[in-house]
């Protein structure tokens, strides 16, 4: 993740993570991203089954398919805090469609982990969001992908951004954090001023915007990603209404997801508006130290495999129900786990020679592999010229 409140707009400073230690235990989540040990945040898709029918579905989520059991669920969660992973994330497929979702949010609290909830918001009743409240639930990350018509044609269903809109009044209403999702490509990036203005007229805190990585029914949009002149052009947009909104006195939280370049290219242009604050950007992405696949994000299937990250589902790494996660995620006799964890060394291309590597890490390597076949290729979508590389 590349907070661009944090590094353009200036709402942390190098010293702030500092202050913890660094300790991913002790950070505070807006500051987790800067930690020194990188225990990993785990992304657990507890169910396959879906309401709504993304076309970008990273997952390709919809019929529901076994999965881990409560039981077997309880003891996951308990395994992952005494890992001393800091977070717990909840996807899917649909999360909320999982009738235990509160009974493994309500152990992965007691077990001193933050416990997040990644939907798509249709199905969040105001008794639901009253009972997650209750049991102390961190975050709620709400996938919008435009305004109401885009939105719904992303979905598959009529209605989803009507019903993805009560969702997030109704989890805001009992003081839950909640955060926008929004996954770029050609059919929507028209819609990102609609979303900035969204998040001021109904005063959402929070938006994370992806980008696009060709995996599960992503696939079909691969041609459809952005240029990377349109890449550039949308993320000096984000900065410039990023500022506009903390110049407003809003306080809110933007950050951009999956593309690593994103963040020589926050600091190049601090760098060319001649801000003091560059050096300190420059000191805050080495400790974000780049892409994390690997280290710092792991994905757990509802089947109990364990993969890199989210998105990267051909790279089975071992299964939860057969080993522990610990012993699966520190298997040094992984050769592709151990590369992983040590990609800078690994990559080749342009990537091999960059001068960003030690705050890249090499971009995103499931991205690349989908693109490629080669998992150490250069990623496509880095769109930084030879001269702002060399």
């Amino acid at each position: 993740m590349i907070g661009i409140s944090k590094l353009y707009c200036g709402t942390v400073e190098a010293s702030d993570p500092l202050r913890y230690g660094r300790s991913s235990k002790e950070l505070p989540s807006h500051l987790l991203q800067f930690s020194a040990d990188k225990k990993p945040v785990v992304v657990w898709n507890i169910t396959s089954a879906c309401n709504l029918r993304c076309v970008h579905c990273y997952a390709s989520a919809g019929k529901a398919a076994p999965e881990l059991t409560t039981g077997q669920g309880l003891e996951l969660i308990a395994t992952l805090a005494d890992y001393g992973a800091p977070v717990a994330l909840f996807s899917g497929g649909e999360p909320t469609m999982r009738k235990d979702l509160p009974r493994l949010i309500e152990a992965a609290v007691k077990g001193g982990m933050r416990a997040v909830i990644s939907t798509n918001g249709t199905l969040i009743t105001k008794d639901m969001a009253m009972r997650f409240a209750d049991l102390g639930l961190s975050y709620i990350g709400v996938s919008l992908d435009g305004l109401q018509e885009v939105n719904d044609r992303f979905r598959g269903v009529q209605g989803a951004f009507v019903q993805a809109l009560s969702g997030i009044y109704n989890a805001m209403r009992e003081g839950i954090k909640v955060g926008l999702r929004f996954t770029m490509n050609r059919r929507n990036v028209d819609e990102i001023p609609k979303i900035f203005d969204l998040m001021a007229s109904e005063g959402i805190p929070r938006i994370c915007f992806y980008h696009l990585v060709y995996t599960g029914r992503a696939k079909e949009l691969m041609e459809e990603d952005l240029t990377h002149e349109q890449t550039r052009r949308t993320l000096d947009l984000i900065m410039d209404r990023t500022r506009e909104m903390i110049r407003a006195g809003r306080d809110v939280e933007v950050l951009t997801v999956d593309n690593h370049a994103d963040g020589p290219y926050v600091y190049l242009r601090l760098k060319q508006e001649g801000s003091p604050r560059a050096d300190e950007v420059l000191e805050l992405l080495k400790m974000n130290a780049g892409n994390s696949s690997g280290l710092g994000i792991g994905c757990i299937n509802w089947d109990g495999d364990v993969y890199p990250d989210q998105f990267w589902r051909t790279r089975v790494l071992g299964n939860v129900l057969e080993r522990p996660f610990p012993e699966i995620w520190d298997d040094t006799g992984n050769e592709f786990l151990m590369r992983l964890k040590d990609k800078k060394n690994h990559v080749q291309g342009r990537c091999r020679s960059c001068r960003w590597l030690d705050v890249c890490a090499g971009n995103f390597r499931a991205r690349a592999e989908a693109a490629t076949g080669n998992p150490w290729a250069e990623d496509p979508a880095c769109y930084l010229g030879d001269d702002e590389i060399a």
